[in-house]
């Protein structure tokens, strides 16, 4: 059924007849649906999030469930040739450097979060799972790059990309200690990616747009998807411990730059590295 639905996705018939309104909405109605069809994992396990009970299901705990899950789910595409071996091996690596992130930030001395139920695949206080919700963002940027046929156009350097994306991360750390300075490298990103476009094809005609405006709308959808997360308790930030509260607005910031890093790793699978334009 999704092979057929990715092949009608990727030929789509040429509408040379279609004008105006009718264009617009055809587009943006194949927009939605590539971009539904690119969440297909976001999806699924978000979906397990949300159905699986707090209490855990058939005497297992909850985030045990949730790491079953998202096994299942990641083995199936791999199965079901939705993702390729190195493209799981690039999703492999957002969970490790997720994971290392989630251990930092619920260690004692940091506690900027925490997950409060108890799990057996838990490990330095946090429940193997919770890889996987970055490994969702790395794996909807790989089907996304197919589904819609992205090129990128005036891609800077790759080794100013991999330094911006390293302190991005690094950031992520040392601003407990050092100062944040999330918004001087945010404003680096800016310049470092000011001229870098994207084309894709919701339809059967290429559009563009900047690049750093899909950084800030992925990131953006992100912090929604952990709004839904924090409500139904599946990890708690301090101010949510009494009763549930909206995540502060200034983790879309965060997200966003997240985002760029992990932009910047998936575009360095050779399949995709083929239709990125760097200036010489």
């Amino acid at each position: 059924m999704l092979t057929i639905l990715d092949t009608h996705l990727l030929n789509a018939t040429s509408r040379h007849d279609l004008r105006g309104w009718q264009r617009f909405a055809l587009e943006f109605l194949y927009f939605g649906i590539k971009n539904a069809r690119a969440c297909l994992f976001v999806a699924l396990f978000f979906a397990s999030v949300l159905l699986v009970p707090r209490s855990g299901l058939l005497g297992l705990p909850r985030y045990d469930v949730l790491l079953l899950a998202a096994i299942a789910i990641q083995g199936w595409m791999l199965w079901a040739r939705l993702e390729t071996l190195d493209e799981l091996k690039a999703v492999c690596l957002f969970h490790l450097i997720g994971f290392a992130l989630e251990a930092f930030k619920v260690s004692g001395s940091i506690q900027s979060w925490s997950y409060p139920d108890f799990a057996y695949t838990k490990l330095f206080g946090v429940p193997l799972f919770s890889g996987f919700m970055y490994a969702a963002v790395g794996s909807y940027i790989v089907q996304a790059w197919r589904l819609f046929e992205l090129r990128i156009r005036h891609h800077p350097p790759y080794w100013m990309a991999v330094l911006i994306a390293l302190l991005i991360y690094a950031n992520f750390f040392t601003h407990h200690y050092i100062g944040d300075y999330r918004w001087y490298l945010a404003a680096a990103a800016l310049g470092l990616y000011a001229r870098t476009t994207v084309i894709f094809r919701p339809l059967d005609r290429d559009r563009q747009m900047p690049l750093l405006l899909s950084f800030v709308l992925i990131g953006f959808f992100i912090w929604l998807a952990e709004n839904i997360s924090t409500f139904w308790g599946v990890w708690r930030y301090p101010n949510q411990l009494g009763a549930w509260s909206a995540v502060h607005v200034s983790k879309w910031s965060s997200w966003s730059l997240l985002v760029v890093m992990t932009f910047t790793i998936v575009a360095h699978l050779k399949h995709i590295k083929a239709r990125i334009h760097v200036p010489d």
